[in-house]
C-alpha cells in the first residue's frame, strides 16, 4: 500500500509538472506563481516546489521580478519530436508563409482531443507578422488546424469526447467543410486571427494539417486552401523519401 500510494503521489506530482509547461506554453505572456498555482489548483507552496525541479532542468526560467516563463532546456528537447517529419515539412511551410505573407504551421492530434502546433514559419517580408509558437494547444473542434484534422479522418475515428461535445452546427460546418477540401476559422482560438486549414495524413505519424493565421487573409480562401493542399502533398513526398 505504501509504495502504491508513493507511486500514485509521484504520478500526480509529473501531472503537475506537465500541465504547468503547458499552461506557460499557452500563455502570450509570463505568469506570476500566484497565477499558476490557481490554474493548476494548488498552494503556492506546492507550485513553487515544481518551479524549483523544473528551473533545475532550465524547462522555465524566472525573472527579476518572479515571473515565469518557458525555458530553453525545452529547445533541446523539442528538437528531437518528430525531427523526420519537422525538416520534412518546415522548407514548404516557409515557401507558403512567403508567397501568401501569412504564417504557415503544421498541427497533429495529441490526447485524443486537442490540436498541438508542431513547427511553424513567419513570412521573411510582411508588414504584420503572426507569431504562432510550437506546442500551442486548442481543441479539435476549434481553429482551422484542429478541424482541418477531423476533415482528414473517418468520422467513426472521431476522438470519442469531440463527438459527445460536438454542436450540431460544428456538424453541420465540418460536413461543408469536407465538400470544400478545407476548414477555416476566424476568432476561435487567438482574437481576431484568421486561418485556412487542409488535412495531412502521413504514415506513422498522428492526423495532421497543415494551415496559415494572418489578421486577414492576403487571397481568396480556395486559392489559398489550393496552395496548402499542393503543400501537403509535398511534406508527403518529402517526408515519405
Amino acid at each position: 500500500m505504501a509504495e502504491q500510494a508513493a507511486a500514485q503521489a509521484g504520478s500526480q506530482t509529473l501531472s503537475r509538472g506537465i500541465r504547468l509547461l503547458e499552461i506557460l506554453a499557452n500563455s502570450d505572456r509570463s505568469l506570476s506563481i500566484a497565477e499558476l498555482a490557481a490554474e493548476l489548483a494548488v498552494h503556492r507552496s506546492v507550485a513553487y516546489r515544481l518551479l524549483r525541479t523544473l528551473e533545475d532542468h532550465a524547462l522555465i526560467t524566472r525573472d527579476d521580478a518572479g515571473l515565469v516563463a518557458l525555458g530553453a532546456g525545452l529547445a533541446a528537447l523539442s528538437s528531437g519530436v518528430a525531427r523526420n517529419l519537422q525538416q520534412a515539412a518546415l522548407p514548404e511551410l516557409s515557401e507558403i508563409a512567403d508567397e501568401l505573407g501569412m504564417t504557415c504551421l503544421l498541427a497533429v492530434m495529441v490526447d485524443g482531443g486537442e490540436a498541438v502546433t508542431l513547427v511553424s514559419a513567419a513570412p521573411r517580408q510582411s508588414v504584420a507578422v503572426v507569431s504562432y509558437r510550437p506546442g500551442h494547444r486548442h481543441p479539435l473542434g476549434r481553429g482551422g488546424p484542429g478541424k482541418a484534422i477531423l476533415l482528414g479522418m473517418p468520422e467513426r475515428s472521431w476522438p470519442a469526447e469531440i463527438e459527445a461535445g460536438m454542436s450540431e452546427q460544428l456538424r453541420a460546418e465540418l460536413a461543408q467543410a469536407r465538400l470544400a477540401g478545407y476548414a477555416s476559422s476566424h476568432d476561435e482560438v487567438v482574437p481576431t486571427l484568421t486561418s485556412i486549414a487542409v488535412p495531412l495524413a502521413l504514415a506513422g505519424q498522428p492526423p495532421a494539417s497543415i494551415a496559415v493565421i494572418h489578421v486577414a487573409l492576403t487571397h481568396p480562401e480556395a486559392e489559398i486552401a489550393e496552395r496548402l493542399q499542393r503543400g501537403a502533398q509535398s511534406v508527403t513526398r518529402a517526408y515519405g523519401a
